[in-house]
């Protein structure tokens, strides 16, 4: 690859989530903070919608990071389960030791009494749920009843739904309103700013070990963001294309015609036109 060739100590593109790589752009950090708000409230529901390869998943990680010492946490990539599925998932992820032969009831009163354990003793339960718009409505609905466990003065656990826009039309849906009703905070992540990409793309570029300047020229970062339209996925896979056709090239300045080619071959990007 080009790790050499720039003077970098690893791949600084990569698209699968890593916090090392966090930009604090406005709309991730406005979206964590309304997080640490909403779950400081101790609100029940809280949900984070984006379009694809906005930094949901990333936005995510953060979150679990930044939660207070003490908290329990449980993380579901994968929602697309029954709500006996669910229900188990979230046992074991908590640590709760369930009984798996259990029927429904004794499940979600096993939940209950080992979330009330975590409650004597002052922990906050938090579950973060990624890709819930593809979550059944069942598994939707047993959430919602997962929920009401509470105590007089708070709620047993809180849940934090992360999806795509999708999940509106799905919690738009009859038979889930009573879950809709529940969610006290919203926020809808954006991508990068137009003025943002060329700090993006620094910042990670700094990260991975690069220690020149400007490697990409300002016509090309200007060229990214029209391609991708600021969506940091396609940022990343749009500058490690135009990073290997400048190594193939045996140069070291990415410049708008790489970022163009480079828009030419990738599924989802914009012509960034001329400049």
């Amino acid at each position: 690859m080009y790790l050499d060739h720039f003077g970098l100590s690893e791949l600084p593109f990569g698209i699968t989530p890593d916090t090392a790589y966090t930009f604090l752009n406005t709309s991730h950090q406005e979206a964590l903070n309304t997080l640490l708000v909403a779950l400081a409230g101790g609100e029940g529901f809280i949900k984070i919608t984006g379009e694809v390869g906005t930094g949901k998943s990333h936005l995510c990680r953060r979150l679990l990071k930044s939660l207070p010492q003490g908290s329990v946490s449980a993380y579901l990539p994968n929602p697309y389960v029954a709500p006996r599925t669910l229900m188990l998932a979230l046992g074991e992820e908590l640590g709760l030791g369930l009984d798996p032969a259990a029927d429904d009831y004794h499940l979600l009163q096993g939940l209950n009494r080992r979330l009330l354990e975590h409650a004597a003793a002052e922990r906050r339960v938090v579950v973060c749920i990624d890709e819930a718009q593809a979550m059944p409505l069942e598994s939707l609905e047993a959430l919602r009843l997962i929920s009401n466990l509470e105590t007089e003065k708070r709620k047993l656990v809180q849940i934090v739904l992360f999806g795509q826009p999708e999940l509106d039309e799905r919690l738009a849906q009859p038979a889930v309103r009573q879950l809709r009703q529940r969610i006290a905070f919203h926020y809808r992540l954006k991508g990068l700013a137009r003025e943002e990409v060329g700090n993006y793309l620094a910042h990670r570029l700094r990260v991975a070990g690069y220690r020149g300047e400007g490697l990409f020229a300002q016509g090309a970062s200007r060229a990214l963001y029209r391609a991708s339209q600021g969506t940091p996925r396609l940022v990343n896979i749009l500058a490690n294309k135009a990073l290997l056709a400048v190594f193939g090239e045996g140069r070291q300045t990415v410049r708008t015609r790489h970022v163009r080619h480079a828009a030419r071959d990738t599924e989802g990007a914009r012509d960034p036109g001329w400049w």
